[in-house]
């Protein structure tokens, strides 16, 4: 096991638990190594970092940035990244300001389905106003007893061609990746078992992501079956990316696991991780 999880959200974005709740459910699970990557912006990291200083865990600022790319939504996650840096804040601004826009759209399409004052029951759910969401929407619909948990939510509701969907326009992928690197950051794409394209969509996404300084792939993740994570390990060993490793923990009960510890990577990856863990985890 891995004792190593670099990809977690707090109610900074879509999470339930404060950044300094998140950071101490993973040390009390033994994580040594964590990130925090709050969708879209990075006011918790001082929080999370101070909690894992006063717990003896070695911290690593990150983010997850939300990716328009052919017709596709992504996210890419920031790992090491200055979060004071000029061009990451502004970039970071720009996709925050489309959302509450967005989120009344999405209000106007579960209206349109039959189910009124949505946008009211998702702002209850939302700790920070710029940042609500799809998870915002479907904690409120489970609440109502419109679907039973967060999967259905989004299977019935929220997901592409669904009643509640509604398209936006994120950052590009050169922006995503430029916003991080100028940062000093490292790219990641995340969860590529959640993308639902084929091979040869992957491979352009894996080549355009390269060339634009691109380093890292998300092997092991709470969204990932056996068959995803074997399917990225490939991905990184054939086209020289790293591996990553994360938990994409929101809340509990709401994912396949807990913050903090992870299965071990594949056999042949290369960590994302060797440059800020001294010693293996």
């Amino acid at each position: 096991m891995l004792a190593v999880d670099l990809h977690s959200h707090s109610n900074i974005s879509d999470g339930i638990l404060a950044p300094r709740d998140v950071v101490a459910r993973a040390a009390e699970r033994g994580c040594r190594l964590f990130a925090l990557t709050d969708h879209d912006d990075v006011r918790g990291l001082a929080e999370a970092a101070a909690e894992a200083a006063s717990r003896g865990m070695q911290f690593v600022n990150g983010v997850e940035i939300s990716v328009s790319w052919c017709k596709h939504t992504l996210h890419i996650v920031g790992l090491g990244i200055d979060p004071a840096n000029p061009q990451l804040q502004e970039g970071l601004r720009s996709v925050r300001s489309g959302r509450e826009e967005r989120a009344g759209r999405m209000a106007q399409a579960l209206s349109a389905a039959g189910i009124e004052g949505t946008l009211e029951g998702a702002r209850r759910y939302a700790d920070n106003p710029e940042m609500i969401g799809r998870a915002h929407f479907a904690r409120y619909l489970v609440e109502r007893g419109i679907a039973k948990d967060m999967r259905s939510v989004f299977k019935k509701y929220l997901a592409k061609g669904k009643p509640g969907y509604v398209p936006h326009e994120w950052a590009s992928l050169q922006d995503a990746v430029s916003w991080i690197k100028a940062a000093g950051g490292v790219a990641v794409i995340a969860h590529p078992g959640r993308y639902e394209f084929g091979k040869g969509t992957m491979l352009d996404l894996i080549a355009e992501f390269k060339a634009l300084g691109g380093e890292a792939i998300e092997v092991v993740s709470g969204s990932h079956g056996v068959d995803d994570t074997a399917r990225a390990a490939r991905y990184a060993r054939e086209h020289g990316l790293k591996a990553s490793a994360g938990s994409d923990y929101h809340a509990t009960g709401e994912g396949a696991r807990e913050p903090g510890i992870l299965p071990a990577l594949p056999n042949g990856c290369e960590p994302v991780w060797s440059a800020w863990l001294d010693t293996d985890a």
